[in-house]
């Protein structure tokens, strides 16, 4: 099939919304499309290259990809998403877009490609397992698989263990002197900073991207005013619970656990019933402190470009 790719420029028009619905064949992430594109374009385009693609066959948009240099390593070129409608699967849509996508980045100055999630702003951390196509597509463009990665639900029901209080051990934490609150936006420096000494990565990014935005929000605890801890949520989509870090010597105390369930109550509250816990590490403290299962697993790819 004959295909023509286009430069999107930097907004998602409804037509690229509504085919990213079509194409998603998750409920969960057909149902995310606008905040995933959001995340993806407008917001991700105010810190690093993006690359918004569209596939034209005749006068119809049957494909989109979105692609990203990463902010930390402008050696890495990420291919965040790619949508091809259901009934144009399998006729050389996803290989076009890719190639031009790999092309694009290499111009940037990327000389790896990577099929995977990149943080801050993010889908999901790499092609979930239940998209056939499009590890077939990976396969078939010589990616390497190169690690594995999940997510895990928090059940946010009435009576759960991810919403029950958190009051006693509030007490108990205030009883060794530290505070638990919510975090402000005048915070968000200091959290920053804490989070790039202590844990590196995104998460500052992250974080910045939750407190201060009405579908997202954060969570400190602090002792004589020095940082012990944070967790987050809605910084990729308002599902979405993460990240989430205690310093090492606060390790033990509990404040991971009041901390995240504070979170996923705000997210009960506002009327979801179930979160993503994204991009997980420790699954036994999740399962734990709230619950959670392991759901959705994602294998990530790379290859190298531009040589």
């Amino acid at each position: 099939m004959s295909v023509e790719i286009i430069d999107l420029g930097s907004a998602p028009e409804p037509a690229v919304v509504d085919l990213c619905r079509r194409a998603l064949d998750l409920a969960e992430d057909a149902a995310d499309a606008p905040s995933i594109l959001e995340t993806l374009t407008r917001r991700a385009a105010a810190h690093r290259p993006v690359v918004l693609l569209g596939a034209i066959h005749g006068r119809d948009l049957v494909g989109v990809l979105v692609g990203s240099v990463s902010q930390r390593d402008p050696r890495l070129g990420h291919v965040d998403l790619v949508a091809v409608a259901p009934e144009e699967r399998r006729r050389g849509v996803g290989r076009a877009l890719l190639a031009e996508a790999e092309r694009r980045l290499a111009a940037l100055g990327a000389t790896e490609l990577l099929l995977a999630g990149n943080p801050p702003f993010y889908a999901w951390p790499g092609i979930d397992v239940r998209y056939t196509p499009a590890i077939c597509a990976a396969l078939a463009l010589g990616h390497t698989q190169d690690r594995t990665a999940w997510n895990m639900t928090a059940d946010l029901a009435d009576g759960s263990a991810a919403v029950r209080p958190t009051d006693a051990a509030e007490r108990r934490l205030a009883e060794r002197g530290v505070t638990v609150r919510r975090a402000e936006p005048a915070d968000v420096p200091a959290l920053a900073a804490f989070a790039r000494e202590v844990f590196g990565g995104a998460w500052d990014g992250e974080l910045t991207g939750s407190v201060g935005r009405p579908d997202a929000g954060a969570h400190l605890a602090e002792r004589d005013g020095v940082l012990l801890g944070f967790a987050a949520y809605g910084s990729s989509r308002p599902g979405w619970f993460g990240p989430m870090g205690t310093a090492p010597a606060a390790e033990g105390m509990g404040i991971g656990g009041v901390l995240l369930r504070r979170c996923l109550r705000d997210q009960w509250a506002a009327g979801l019933r179930s979160a993503q816990i994204g991009w997980v590490g420790p699954v036994p403290f999740y399962s734990g402190a709230a619950g959670a299962r392991i759901e959705r697993v994602f294998w990530l790819y790379r290859k190298p470009i531009g040589q």
